[in-house]
């Protein structure tokens, strides 16, 4: 099933969803079952409303953070060496600067300090 088009309140195709929804509507999508040839509109509501705040960043772009890369992940290796990011064979961990890995795959291999022995 694919998603062809996300429409906002407001435009063609969501008037009467509006009317009945108002405020609370987020968006229409129209889904396609080729299998069955059939066409879904689905809604997005919104069913709560709340101040929030957001949690601060846990690392700063200077932090240095433990990154775990598996032994034959070389071009992840070869990654973490271009940042200039430190071997530590006692944690068996790469030492990155938090800035130079930010958005990127070696982000997600960052090890918890709950993880680290």
């Amino acid at each position: 099933m694919t998603a062809r088009s996300k429409l906002l309140p407001g435009q063609k195709g969501t008037k009467k969803l509006v009317a009945e929804y108002g405020d609370a509507l987020f968006c229409v999508r129209y889904r396609y079952d080729e299998p069955n040839q059939t066409r879904l509109k689905t809604v997005e509501l919104i069913i709560e409303r709340k101040p929030w705040t957001p949690t601060p960043h846990r690392y700063t772009d200077s932090t240095l953070v433990p990154v775990r890369i598996g032994f034959h992940d070389s071009a992840l290796r070869d990654q973490a060496k271009a940042v200039k990011g430190k071997w530590d064979p006692k944690a068996k961990a790469w030492y990155i600067e938090y800035g130079k890995i930010k958005g990127t795959e070696l982000e997600k291999l960052i090890i918890l300090q709950t993880q680290l022995k």
